[in-house]
């Protein structure tokens, strides 16, 4: 069983204003999945706040996967990719690039999303939107795969091929 967190980045989830919807449903997401999920977060769309988070749900709490929701639009507030590339050491593109394609069957606006993913010591940091609808399909998209990524991240075997991974 790996462990997650939750990352909403919304302004207005962050004031009150508005309940925040996508970070509890990519949560329940992941413990249906069989993640234990060790913490959730609300930030506002501000990237050293978001910086700040990431960096400790990483480094602190040393989830295996820290999933956001939100901040990844056309939005001069939405800086969630920028903050996730400034913290990773790696670059993970094809994850975003799944998300997108499976995204682009169901909306043309999947076009639109800036999402990014990235990986952090032993931490696995992907980027979902905020709409509740679509961080489910975000998510649902790339879940199946992501184990076999936390395991390669975390020390399992290179070569599965030959061997159950």
């Amino acid at each position: 069983m790996y462990t997650a967190a939750v990352l909403t980045v919304s302004d207005r989830s962050f004031q009150g204003l508005r309940p925040d919807e996508a970070g509890p449903l990519a949560a329940s997401l992941l413990k249906d999945a069989g993640y234990r999920v060790i913490g959730t977060v609300v930030v506002p769309d501000e990237r050293e706040e978001i910086e700040a988070a990431l960096v400790r749900l990483s480094d602190e709490l040393h989830a295996a996967l820290v999933v956001t929701a939100g901040g990844t639009g056309f939005s001069p507030r939405d800086v969630t990719p920028e903050a996730t590339a400034a913290v990773c050491e790696r670059m993970t593109p094809g994850i975003p690039e799944a998300m997108r394609a499976a995204s682009l069957a169901i909306t043309p606006r999947a076009m639109l999303s800036r999402a990014a993913a990235g990986i952090r010591g032993g931490t696995l940091i992907v980027n979902l939107p905020g709409s509740p609808k679509a961080a489910r399909e975000n998510l649902e998209a790339v879940l199946p795969a992501l184990e076999h990524g936390l395991k390669m991240l975390l020390g399992g075997p290179a070569d599965c091929y030959n061997q159950p991974c």
